[in-house]
This record gives structure tokens, sequence and C-alpha cells, in this order.
């Protein structure tokens, strides 16, 4: 990514929040970096330099600044929204899989050498997939040791770190304290959460209108599986060493996320997660500002700016939605699969006050329970909801799907031998729906699947993939919203007029679903 040199100058020297995540800013007469907002003074020109992100700087030798915490920004809009390569590895990045399965690994799934994916992430992020990761490994190290009581030696391999002295050494580097330092000047206890839960804050670029996120995932949320109650959206994740449970409030300038985590090892890609899910890497004034500039959107805009494309942490589970979803309301829709996990995950019962609490098991260690995330915390949740928590989990995985019988699934004999097949492609890994996939490869598998036409893999493409620009031209919603904002419902012509809300046509989408 290129950086023009006044361009981010300016940023800087107006402190604008809206390039935070964007670049990062270099000084070096202090050998710090810092977000293009930092409050201190504006440093002279000659000592500035900028980065396309925090490990490029940190590789030049920089360490994170203490007033900003420049590693807590959002991320970069551009890797979020970005189909090539590039983009492609920061989404597998982020979700863990250098951790677990190495630079090959990480090769692998993007299909390329380990030599060339390395010449592409320097060149466009000025860091390579290891100095990548390592730049992660030690935010999640800060957000462990700031964020509960774990003993360093846990904190250093629950973050991904092979050696205690790796670890002391990058945070060190990066921070310019050791970990005992970063813990005492955080300055206050850890709130108590039970065993294996953390809460800490998802940043975002404002504006966030959090009322038409809960109401989306509220109107298609799944019993069992997640649940919308006073502001609170709360679901259950299926996490690379366990299961898991996040929930997630909306808040001035953050989300409040509270993780409880089987491994802690799992906290960066329930993150990651959590922040697909919710958008909150969304450039909303660009979206906006496009979508704006047509006169037809102009006041929904005006009325209701940030809307975000609520997206999902299980690219299966969006799919299944999708097929099930075909040609019936969402409340039908919301009845199949209700059956559906009820037959996979019988609900369960209430637990009893003397129930044990989950322990945290160190990585590789072997849990004592076989399900410990269906007890409740001590201190996670108050009130009403308090013994909800823990009791969800994730959607079912293909391999559970393909084993249903025809009698559970409640649909047309080709709707249910469609989500067979797709069960079929994702548990023999022809199809990939992971955040990392590639986009068009995956869209032309899902076509070719029986029972899949361009309004389902467009919906797959748009909320598991993450797809920007996908206008559902026939779906009836969305012709119903274009009617009433006095758009052309034709499909035909619905198409070519949306042209003019590229790249944004998904945000154009759920306003469309809104405003019908």
């Amino acid at each position: 990514m290129e950086l023009d040199f006044e361009r981010c100058y300016r940023a800087v020297d107006s402190r604008d929040q809206r390039f935070d995540g964007w670049f990062y800013t270099g000084v070096t007469s202090t050998g710090i970096y810092c977000r293009p907002s930092c409050p201190a003074t504006t440093p002279k020109r000659q000592n500035v330099r900028f980065f396309p992100s925090a490990a490029a700087a940190q590789t030049a030798g920089l360490r994170a600044c203490r007033r900003c915490r420049p590693d807590a920004v959002p991320g970069s809009p551009q890797w979020d929204v970005r189909a090539d390569v590039v983009g492609r590895a920061m989404r597998l990045i982020a979700d863990g899989v250098v951790d677990r399965d190495g630079i090959p690994g990480l090769a692998a799934r993007l299909g390329y050498t380990e030599r060339h994916l390395h010449r592409m992430l320097r060149a466009e992020m000025g860091a390579g997939p290891l100095a990548l990761a390592r730049a992660q490994r030690a935010q999640t190290a800060r957000t462990l040791i700031e964020t509960t009581g774990l003993g360093m030696a846990e904190i250093a391999f629950a973050a991904g770190f092979g050696s205690v002295r790796q670890f002391n050494d990058t945070v060190r580097e990066v921070y310019g304290r050791a970990p005992s330092e970063l813990r005492t000047a955080r300055g206050r206890s850890v709130t108590p959460g039970g065993a294996g839960t953390i809460t800490l804050r998802l940043a975002y670029r404002p504006p966030l209108h959090a009322r038409a996120l809960l109401d989306f995932l509220a109107l298609r949320a799944l019993p069992g599986v997640e649940e919308v109650r006073d502001g609170t959206y709360r679901r259950g994740l299926r996490l690379p060493h366990g299961p898991g449970e996040a929930a997630l409030t909306p808040a001035d300038g953050h989300v409040s996320a509270t993780l409880r985590l089987t491994d802690m090892r799992d906290l960066a890609p329930a993150v990651a997660r959590c922040r697909r899910l919710l958008d909150l890497d969304a450039d909303p004034t660009a979206v906006d500002g496009t979508l704006a500039a047509d006169p037809a959107l102009a006041g929904a805009v005006a009325a209701e700016p940030g809307i975000r494309l609520p997206r999902s942490v299980d690219g299966f589970e969006m799919a299944v939605r999708a097929v099930v979803g075909q040609q019936v309301s969402v409340r039908s829709a919301r009845t199949t699969l209700t059956r559906l996990l009820t037959h996979l995950h019988p609900p369960i019962p209430n637990p009893g006050p003397g129930d044990v609490d989950q322990e945290v098991r160190a990585p590789g260690e072997r849990s004592r329970e076989p399900e410990p995330l269906d007890r409740p915390a001590e201190g996670v949740g108050s009130g009403e909801g308090a013994e909800r928590v823990g009791r969800l989990r994730g959607f079912p995985t293909a391999e559970e799907v393909l084993g249903v019988p025809d009698e559970v699934f409640g649909m047309p004999a080709g709707r249910r031998e469609t989500v067979r097949a797709l069960a079929g492609a994702v548990a023999d890994g022809s199809l990939d729906l992971a955040p990392g996939g590639d986009r068009e490869e995956t869209v032309r598998r899902l076509l070719a699947l029986p029972g899949i036409g361009p309004w389902t893999a467009g919906y797959v493409a748009m909320r598991a993939l993450g797809d920007p620009d996908v206008l559902l031209p026939t779906d009836l919603a969305v012709r119903r919203g274009a009617a009433a904002l006095g758009v052309p419902a034709d499909p035909r012509t619905l198409d070519t007029y949306a042209d003019r809300w590229r790249p944004w046509r998904s945000y154009a989408v759920i306003r469309l679903w809104r405003a019908g």
C-alpha cells in the first residue's frame, strides 16, 4: 500500500481518528510508533516515517506508544474487504492460522509458496508473515497481562509464543517494558469473571448504528446458539481449541466483549471472529459517503449513519442458513433451523447450584470435563440473564449435519439434499468457507452444487466471506425496500441502477432490507 507523505502528515497534524488503523506513524527521534490520532505533540516532518502495519513499524525497531496504544486501534478496512491474497492472508493471520499451522500452513491455505507469500506481504505490509503474527501475539499477550490474573508462563503459551524467553523479549521490544511492569502500570485489579473469562474493549470507527446490528441479529437468532437480551448479543463459538462463548455489548466508542474460553490460546481467534461478526473494521465514513451521493438513499443514510454489514463467526453456519432460507420468510427459516439444532444439541437443563466451574486448560492439557462450557462461570453475567451464560453452543459441524435423518430436516427433499451436498463439500475440504478463502473460487464451487443459485451464493459471499459489493436484486425484501425508497424494483433495472453504489452494494442491501 502506497502512503502519500503529505496526506498522512496532514492526518497526523489534525489528529484525525478516521485514519487510525489505515497507517501508523513512526517517530525516529523517540523510537516509537503511534496511531494518527495520538494526542502527543505533532513530530517534525524530518523525524516521521509512515508504515502500513504495526508489524512494519516494529520491524523497523520502533516500540508502541504508551499514550495512544496503537496496537489497540481498529483493523485496517483495506485488509478487511480486499479479496486478493494479501487481504486473505491478513484475515487468516488474525484468526491464528500461523500460530496453529505455521507459515507452511498459511501458504498452503492460500495456494502459494512460502517464499512468494513472504514477498507479497513484505511489498504490501512492510513485514513478512512471521512479523505480522508476532505483532498479533504481542497484542494478545498485553490483553491477557492487563485483564487476567494468569501467570506469565501461562500467558506466554496462550498468546502463541514458543517459550517464556521469547515472550519476555518480544514484550520488552514492542512495549518498552517487561511483562510484569505492564501489569503493574495498569494500576487496577483484574475484574473477577470466573475461570476462563476475559472482558475487553473492541474498538471501531464511529459512527456505529448499534440498534440496527442488534435488530438484525435478534430477528435471526437461533435458540441454543445465540440470543439478544438487554442490549447484549450472546452466542456460542466453535473455536480451534474448544468451545467458547461471547457476550457483546455496544458502547460509546467500543464494544464491550466478555469472552468465555475453554483454552486461552483461542483469545485471538475469538476476538477476530467477533470483530468480523459485527463488521467492526469497516470504514463507515467511506461507505456512507458513497451511498449518500444517491438522492434516493441520502435520507436513510442521514437518519441512520454507520449501518454495518452483519457477518458470521462460522462460514458453514451462514451457508446452511442461506440454503434453508431460500424462498421462505426469516421466521420460517428460523423454525426449520431450530428443529435441526434441537435434534443435534438437545436443550441443556438448568444447572444446579452445586455445579463446579470450568477450569482453564494450559496449552495441550486435556479437559477433565467433556463439555465444560455447559456450566455457568461464577461472576459472569448478572440479573435475569446470568443463568444463560455458558449454555450457548456453536453451530453444528458439517459432519454432524450429514448424519441428520431426513424427517428431522422438515423441508422439501431438494433443499434437504442441497444442505447435504453443502455439508459434504465442506467436510471433504473441497469448499472453503473460511474468511481467508478465495471469494471467486468459493462462489464458483457453491454454484456447482445442486440447488444453489445466484441468490444463495451471493448471500454467502456477503455474510460469510465479507464481500462488500454484493447485490441481491431478486430478493423480495430488497425489492420492497427499493420501492419504498423510490429506487427501481425490477431486478434487471435495479442491478443496473445499483452500479452507483459500488463498491459498497452489500451495505446498500442492508439499508434496503431495513427500508422494506
